[in-house]
């Protein structure tokens, strides 16, 4: 079985999380969660009251962001890599100057320096020299650098369909099959939906 790691910050995206999860449990990932304190206040608000334990319903394990020593924390921890949707920019600046200050950055920096991949999706716009230099910096460490930019040639007619695509191509740049969930250039074009 795969396993990948799975983080949530407090950058708007939650429902992008939520399906990503769901996607990887399709595909039969064992997937390790971890949301920073930041996030909390975002999941409610777009996910409702709930939201928080939906995330964690659809993930296999659960970790705290505080817990430095959970399994997660180290390289001889075997993960395919990770996924972090969404990333806030003071999440992708600390993990671009390796602070590994919470559990979640420092599960991405030990997927960089173990060579695995990692997938960072930043939600924030306009974005100023910092943070396309926080990018950059990632981006030349082996970081897939991947906004949620919806896929408009599938033709989405529903906000849960435009969510689908994107989970489906972060999960595909985590080396994770989408199957079904991934429209692909060139093939029919899917019924609006």
């Amino acid at each position: 079985m795969s396993r990948l790691i799975v983080g949530v910050t407090g950058a708007s995206g939650s429902a992008l999380a939520l399906e990503v999860l769901r996607q990887l449990s399709d595909a039969a990932v064992e997937t390790h969660l971890v949301v920073s304190r930041g996030a909390h206040a975002s999941i409610r608000h777009e996910l409702g009251e709930t939201g928080l334990s939906l995330l964690e319903a659809a993930a296999a394990r659960v970790h705290a962001p505080e817990n430095l020593a959970a399994p997660i924390a180290s390289g001889s921890f075997s993960a395919g890599g990770m996924i972090v949707v969404p990333c806030s920019m003071r999440s992708l600046a600390a993990i671009a100057h390796g602070l590994g200050d919470n559990l979640l950055t420092r599960a991405a920096d030990v997927t960089l320096k173990e060579k695995r991949r990692l997938v960072v999706a930043p939600r924030e716009a306009p974005l100023h020299e910092g943070h396309l230099d926080a990018m950059l910096r990632l981006a030349r460490m082996g970081a897939v650098i991947a906004p949620p930019v919806p896929p408009f040639y599938t033709r989405p007619a529903t906000i849960e369909a435009m969510i689908g695509e994107i989970a489906a191509r972060l999960v595909n740049w985590a080396g994770i099959d989408p199957g079904e969930h991934m429209t692909r250039w060139g093939e029919t074009p899917p019924p609006l939906r």
